[in-house]
């Protein structure tokens, strides 16, 4: 390169004022760089050759296997140190050593890095109290360099090396983003998963089409439009629409999987349709089609109001990595963005080739314990030995009982099933203990039959009657759904299971818990999220991003952002929508209760984000919702229907939308791209939707929520759904506290009292012991039973342990290139080879009888129905419980 390009080379890179704060010091030329190869040499030419390397290993790109046509970020971050003072360098850490002290997502060995570096600094040199071998960049071998590099990483990039991994630390605002190819292929793939999705939303375990999945086929879909369609240019208006402006680029990739992706679960009022419009639940033939559709819209969209408000709570903060995205960005890097050739511990395998791979193998291998040998998935051998021992199914029981078993499975979507290769380690094993616990708090409730739980199934999600059979909510309400007395005291109160109990109790202690806990641990940064927030709604031309400063929110400043106010209307089209909604049709449900909804989101949606942002883990407010309106609403199953629904979804809704910010923050989409795709998304999905709901319920599907569908569709979802609506909304919870479960009321008073030590715990503790201390997480595991038990989480353990926390440690580099990617193409290789299982041989039954499919099923793991006592034979008068004429 001659010494006029060397100038240029800055102008690519643009480095105009070496200050973080600056813009234009975060973007590069990304076609000039790519098309002029930057060689190591002609780089940070103040910088030795030993320093670049080092430079490149920290990044982990030190494994190139040429060096002559470097990376764009390689070339980039030797650039930014090189111009980086070390003045300035120290003062970044500094910060950053006080703002991340107590953050679970940053490695211990980065940032007790920092400290020695900044502890080194004497304010004109630094003293060297380390040598080490220099493949360890955890020590100190080039102060000067290191202070420099390691600020770079912070103050241009971020310091989680999750997030790292899976970014760029450059924006290239010219890159083509919301263009036509990407309409199209959003709505076609939109259609195709709110089918799929939703056809399989009621099975167990549910089959998803999720977005690292539809990136497989997105791409190619963007790629067959950037040959097909013209290169024609027409104005509209103001505007000129470039039909197919060059190659398919990774942001059109992005938003194109964000357009797929804010709709690809199913609308979470698909329960209340099931619940009201099926014969074995409700049996509202009321709720028609317009019904429907004016339920789903107003519910789907309501979230928006908020997403909006609260992003300066989810989205800005640099600590919200939101670790459920990364997966998606990494496959999306994947495929669209070039790499070069590296060798990394032995593997020189790209990160596309990888995908295939395991996705081939993924497809292939699920039909094994899905069809094949069906026992690798229902790994309960230890009720082989004797099929016929109630104590041992309860015990180990994969399919009934409450799976305490070492070796519980051999089928990746049972192992994957709580994204163990996603969340980070402490997640996993934070849960894991909570579920460890509840395990034993359910054997005491049961084998002390308190609350008469040992004569029903110990771990089931269904309500029983005082007899142990289903219970049957038309037996106790009258035509317009509500309580009739009289047919309740003939019939009698419902009754939960152990687990089911245990899990309520846990549900009720972890709102007050988490509401204390988080804001007496973050309060700084809950006050200053909530302060702009007042101000941005009294200044609407105020930026919603002043006042942060990191990277990635630095980049996003130079893209318009969608004003707060129409976030409002939005919110205000969707409550009309609604009042519409329980105004037209005997939903019986009164119009407060929507605001009723609004209200307690308002006031959750802080701490509940805040906690999924950070590390994965979610709870909604349905819990909640259901004890509040049943005592204002007693006898009223479908009002707590009603606003339940709106009480969760304002805030799952939100936080899905949160998500999708999230990921066009880090892949720098415009905001305004994004609302636009978000909004006609969700419309589409809603209807498509609601065809299909309609197709299973009305018989598309055979023996549609039985508990006993041969295909899996078992509706654990609904079924819950249901069960909480009968005992908490017809029921009630002052009959529930005063007759039946008098214990469940003061979960609540344990909750707040236990976040008061916590937080002593969190604030004065030791930090190698607080720093990893997540006590919500522990709480939420004891929320896993009913129908599902440790099966699904003990082989997910063990992932997580040598995945997101040995390799992460010991092969960060490797672990950075291709963790997430062997998540997508697994899920992906599940989602497709399941899709293809069921249509092949499942549809139509193609089963097959051989010991490997049978075994499992055999004796009372299998059965399901077996409890401990008997009420007909053990109970007094043949049935448990409260007494007929003194029923609560």
């Amino acid at each position: 390169m001659s010494g006029s390009e060397k100038g240029d080379l800055n102008q690519i890179v643009s480095i105009h004022s070496a200050n973080p704060l600056d813009l234009k010091d975060h973007e590069i030329d990304l076609h000039a760089v790519t098309s002029n190869p930057v060689s190591i040499g002609e780089v940070g030419t103040s910088l030795s050759n030993e320093q670049k390397y080092l430079i490149l290993k920290r990044v982990h790109l030190n494994g190139l296997l040429s060096v002559e046509d470097l990376p764009p970020a390689a070339v980039f971050y030797i650039q930014k140190v090189e111009s980086l003072s070390t003045k300035d360098a120290v003062a970044i850490l500094q910060d950053a050593i006080l703002e991340f002290r107590d953050d679970i997502n940053i490695p211990t060995p980065d940032y007790e890095l920092l400290e020695r570096l900044v502890e080194s600094y004497d304010g004109t040199s630094a003293s060297f109290e380390e040598t080490a071998n220099e493949s360890d960049f955890h020590k100190i071998v080039d102060w000067d360099l290191q202070v420099r590099l390691e600020a770079v990483l912070i103050a241009y990039h971020s310091p989680y090396p999750q997030v790292r991994a899976v970014t760029d630390p450059f924006d290239d605002p010219t890159i083509p983003v919301e263009t036509v190819r990407v309409y199209i292929a959003g709505i076609i793939w939109t259609a195709i998963g709110a089918v799929i999705n939703q056809f399989f939303a009621e099975r167990q375990p549910g089959i998803s089409l999720d977005s690292s999945v539809v990136q497989i086929f997105l791409y190619p879909t963007g790629l067959a439009l950037q040959y097909l369609l013209p290169k024609w240019k027409f104005k509209v208006w103001k505007y000129t629409i470039d039909l197919n402006p060059g190659p398919w680029s990774y942001k059109e990739q992005m938003l194109a999987t964000l357009f797929y992706g804010v709709s690809s679960g199913t609308s979470y009022v698909s329960f209340n349709i099931h619940v009201q419009k099926m014969k074995i639940f409700y049996d509202n033939q009321w709720a028609n089609f317009g019904y429907q559709t004016l339920l789903i819209l107003s519910n789907n969209f309501l979230g928006f109001g908020f997403a909006g408000i609260f992003r300066k709570f989810a989205v800005y903060p640099v600590e919200s990595i939101w670790p459920t995205v990364l997966p998606t960005i990494a496959l999306n890097r994947a495929l669209t963005v070039p790499e070069k050739k590296e060798r990394l511990n032995g593997w020189v395998i790209t990160k596309y080739v990888f995908f295939f791979i395991t996705f081939a193998s993924s497809f292939v291998y699920f039909w094994i314990p899905t069809y094949l040998f069906q026992a690798l998935s229902n790994f309960n051998w230890m009720t082989w030995i004797k099929p016929d021992n109630f104590n041992l199914a309860v015990v180990t029981g994969s399919l009934s009982g409450l799976g305490l078993n070492p070796v519980p499975t051999f089928d990746i979507n049972t192992i994957l099933d709580n994204a163990a290769l996603i969340y980070p380690f402490y997640n996993q094993f934070s849960s894991y203990i909570g579920s460890f616990l509840s395990f034993f708090c359910i054997i005491a409730v049961y084998y002390s039959n308190y609350k008469w739980t040992a004569y029903l199934p110990i771990n089931s999600n269904a309500l029983f009657t005082n007899t142990g059979d289903p219970y049957k909510v038309t037996a106790v309400v009258n035509e317009h759904s509500l309580l009739d007395e009289k047919k309740y005291q003939e019939y009698g109160p419902p009754f939960y299971t152990a687990a089911n109990l245990v899990s309520y109790g846990a549900f009720f202690a972890l709102y007050p818990f988490s509401i204390v806990f988080e804001i007496g641990r973050r309060y700084k940064q809950v006050w200053k999220a909530f302060k702009n927030s007042i101000l941005g709604l009294k200044d609407f031309k105020r930026s919603t991003l002043e006042g942060y400063d990191d990277p990635h929110s630095k980049m996003m400043t130079a893209y318009k952002e969608v004003p707060d106010w129409v976030f409002l209307i939005v919110l205000v089209i969707s409550l009309v929508l609604a009042i519409i909604c329980v105004e037209v049709y005997p939903a019986e449900t009164p119009v407060w209760g929507i605001f009723f909804a609004l209200g307690i989101n308002f006031v959750f949606l802080i701490p509940i984000t805040s906690i999924y942002s950070r590390t994965g883990f979610s709870f909604g407010l349905n819990v909640l919702v259901e004890l509040i309106i049943g005592y204002a609403l007693p006898g009223n199953g479908l009002a707590l229907n009603f606003i339940k629904a709106f009480g969760y979804n304002i805030d799952g809704q939100a936080q899905t939308y949160i998500t999708d910010q999230k990921q066009a923050h880090y892949v720098k989409i415009p905001p305004r791209s994004l609302f636009r795709v978000q909004i006609l998304s969700v419309f589409i999905a809603s209807f498509i939707q609601l065809g299909i709901m309609n197709f299973a319920m009305d018989g598309g599907i055979a023996n549609y929520c039985d508990p006993h569908n041969k295909q899996k569709f078992t509706c654990p979802n609904s079924r819950t759904f249901y069960s909480a609506s009968v005992i908490w909304g017809v029921i009630g919870p002052k009959r529930v506290f005063n007759g039946l479960y008098p214990i469940l009321q003061y979960c609540f008073l344990i909750g707040f009292l236990l976040a008061i030590p916590c937080l002593v715990f969190k604030w004065y503790g030791p930090r190698k012991y607080t720093k990893y201390f997540e006590p919500t997480i522990i709480i939420g595991g004891f929320l896993i039973w009913a129908p599902y038990n440790l099966t699904f989480y003990t082989a997910g353990l063990y992932v997580s342990f040598v995945f997101m926390y040995y390799i992460k440690r010991k092969y960060e580099g490797w672990w950075q290139k291709y963790n997430y990617i062997l998540s997508s193409g697994l899920n992906a290789g599940i989602a497709f080879s399941a899709i293809i299982l069921f249509f092949a041989v499942q549809y139509h039954d193609k089963s097959f009888s051989w010991w490997g499919n049978d075994v499992p099923f055999l004796g009372i793991d299998g059965d399901g129905s077996f409890t401990l006592l008997n009420a007909t034979e053990s109970a007094p008068d043949g049935y448990f419980g409260p007494r007929f004429g003194n029923l609560p």
